[in-house]
């Protein structure tokens, strides 16, 4: 076959295909779409919990959840978009009801202003922080204070900088309004750049 074949165009064909044997109850269609999926939202579950035995849980409650609701899917969007969102809803929900470690207080994070507007305090520069991002070991240590953020700010914060929905999406998915997902995706961004400022200046 040579190299440059066109792309396949059954895609849909076969998504449409395994939609119907997944409604159908095919056992060997629920197995397809968990070797084809499980990996890749495996790494999304993890990405909202540090613990691994935490993100397989979240995993098997998503793939639960699908099974169950399949027979609702429409097939307005792929398979594993729908999955996705499935995933994001099952993590969310666990972040809810888990115990949580201490939480900071954002508004003590929040720049603040003198009377005439101006900022009371320069930031530190951003860039030299996100230089630092790209060390695994200060991925963790972010992951770790993105953890220590309010439950509302923390999910919007994952929703829209990491899973990088959009502002609706993540509105829908929190039951919010837009212009709420906004302001609190902004107030979060602000507190999590001062819990990083603060972590690199107890390292130096």
């Amino acid at each position: 076959m040579s190299s440059d074949a066109p792309v396949r165009s059954d895609a849909p064909n076969a998504e449409a295909a395994l939609l119907v044997r997944l409604q159908a109850g095919d056992d060997a269609a629920f197995e397809e779409l968990v070797r084809e999926n499980a990996p890749r939202m495996l790494a999304v579950a993890r990405r909202f919990v540090a613990d691994e035995n935490e993100a397989q849980d979240i995993l098997q409650e998503a793939f639960l959840s699908a099974f169950r609701g399949i027979q609702r899917f429409e097939g307005g969007s792929k398979i594993s978009t729908w999955l996705h969102r499935i995933v994001v809803n099952a993590a969310l929900m666990r972040l809810r009801k888990k115990k949580r470690r201490r939480e900071v207080q954002v508004d003590e994070l929040l720049p603040g202003f003198l009377e005439d507007g101006h900022l009371a305090s320069i930031p530190k520069g951003w860039p030299a922080a996100d230089q630092r991002l790209e060390q695994e070991d200060t991925r963790a240590k972010i992951r770790g204070l993105i953890d220590e953020l309010p439950e509302s700010y923390r999910s919007v914060l994952l929703l829209r900088d990491i899973e990088e929905f959009s502002t609706q999406d993540a509105a829908h998915i929190l039951e919010i309004t837009p212009g709420a997902v906004k302001t609190r995706l902004h107030r979060a961004r602000q507190a999590l750049r001062a819990l990083i400022e603060q972590e690199l200046a107890n390292e130096t």
